[in-house]
């Protein structure tokens, strides 16, 4: 896969200038807002020195369709910069000859069965929200990702506590994975009881012995007694995924179970939400979003080369 080097160019020559574009409409945006506030001071002093309701509901009644409108640019400027963005950033990637091309769906995301079929998380997750769904196939496999947000019921304190959110990625392997196999964050141990018991109860055992130091530092891994760990959690993709918990400082979850494969990073930020009242001229912006999806296209990468 490209490397963040090439990204970087791609971002000066193609991302930039769009970004530039938006920068302008944000600035008129808060130029409206302004001149709304400005118009709000104004008629409330005329309000004040004429003191008569008939005149002072007149002058509000044009100012209230004018502060809906710029609250409508507001939020659609909001909902469409990040899919000009995102779509940038899927030409960049499918480029690379061993992709397909890329679908991107802000409103679509993957399904709760999925999610929980994934065994990684044991909940009934009353709340389930996700948006921003990419499509597509590296190699011989078809993927789909999508940011989720999920929560559930406190059992001790009346408030929903969250479960994951971040980017999930879920593909078909194109053959079936003997036994299966979680790979947990170490970081997030006394959150994870009810999953590693549930997966216990399956016949999992603890394999971090199977596996090397470094990544035994950073995650706790199970699997089935059937299960090839070493064959399919290769040297190189325990390395990938240590180096990037390091440099990211997200959680990576990550389950084989069957022929599907299942990959978790944590966010606790909306990534590219726009700003209104400061700009939005980033790499950082956009750098986080490429980074995310890289190092989970990078997983899949490897297990389609290794298949």
């Amino acid at each position: 896969m490209k490397r963040l080097e090439d990204f970087r160019i791609f971002y000066n020559h193609t991302i930039h200038p769009e970004l530039m574009r938006l920068e302008r409409k944000r600035k008129r945006l808060l130029l409206l807002l302004f001149s709304a506030l400005f118009l709000l001071g104004a008629t409330l002093f005329l309000q004040f020195y004429l003191n008569i309701l008939v005149v002072s509901l007149i002058l509000m009644l044009p100012f209230g369709f004018y502060i809906t409108f710029i609250l409508y640019r507001i939020q659609r400027f909001k909902t469409t910069f990040k899919p000009h963005v995102v779509n940038l950033i899927l030409d960049f990637i499918d480029d690379d000859l061993n992709f397909g091309a890329l679908k991107y769906n802000s409103k679509r995301f993957i399904p709760k069965d999925r999610f929980l079929a994934s065994k990684i998380f044991v909940t009934k997750a009353p709340e389930y929200q996700g948006e921003d769904f990419i499509s597509g196939k590296i190699g011989e496999l078809d993927f789909e990702m999508c940011e989720l947000n999920v929560k559930e019921f406190s059992k001790v304190r009346n408030r929903l506590n969250y479960v994951f959110k971040g980017v999930f990625l879920h593909t078909n392997f194109n053959r079936s994975l003997r036994g299966e196999i979680i790979v947990l964050p170490e970081e997030f141990k006394q959150y994870l009881s009810r999953s590693i018991k549930a997966f216990n109860g399956i016949g999992g055992v603890n394999v971090s012995g199977a596996l090397s130091e470094r990544f035994n530092e950073y995650f706790m891994t199970f699997a089935t007694r059937d299960a090839n760990v070493t064959g399919i959690l290769s040297e190189d993709m325990q390395n990938a995924i240590v180096d990037y918990r390091i440099t990211s400082g997200k959680e990576i979850y990550v389950s084989f179970i069957q022929q599907d494969i299942y990959i978790g990073i944590t966010e606790p930020k909306d990534i590219l939400e726009p700003y209104i009242f400061r700009s939005n001229m980033s790499f950082e912006l956009v750098r986080e979003f490429f980074e995310d999806i890289h190092v989970l296209l990078s997983i899949i990468e490897d297990l389609d080369r290794n298949d």
